[in-house]
């Protein structure tokens, strides 16, 4: 029996699934991410309370700072996603780009936007 070299059609669609939803997730999480990062000041009292002001405005920066470091983390997985559909569709998705064999299901489902086998990833392809 020959090594198979590619995911089948119906195998391609159960990852479409996948990556699917978490595209969905993926995309709504980076709104509301976004969303943090636009929002200046909000409507509270912080800015009534000149005592509590200066310490607001030291943890709302750092907060600005990491909503906008995830924000740009999610983009990336966005994007990551986006490349697997763009590999679904012209039927390269699974195929591990250093060794060139499928890379594991199991991988695949955990990590639907791997480009590497495990054996690839861990050093062990040559």
């Amino acid at each position: 029996m020959t090594e198979k070299t590619r995911y089948s059609d119906e195998e391609l669609e159960e990852f479409r699934s996948i990556i699917m939803d978490k595209l969905q997730k993926a995309r709504l999480d980076y709104d509301m991410l976004k969303a943090s990062v636009m929002n200046s000041d909000g409507n509270d009292v912080a800015d009534t309370s000149p005592t509590f002001k200066v310490l607001e405005e030291g943890a709302a920066t750092l907060s600005k700072e990491e909503a906008g470091r995830m924000a740009q983390r999610q983009m990336k997985f966005i994007q990551s996603l986006e490349g697997a559909l763009v590999r679904i569709n012209n039927k390269t998705y699974g195929v591990c780009r250093e060794t060139g064999k499928l890379i594991q299901k199991e991988r695949l489902r955990a990590v639907p936007h791997a480009t590497l086998s495990m054996e690839a990833k861990m050093g062990g392809a040559k």
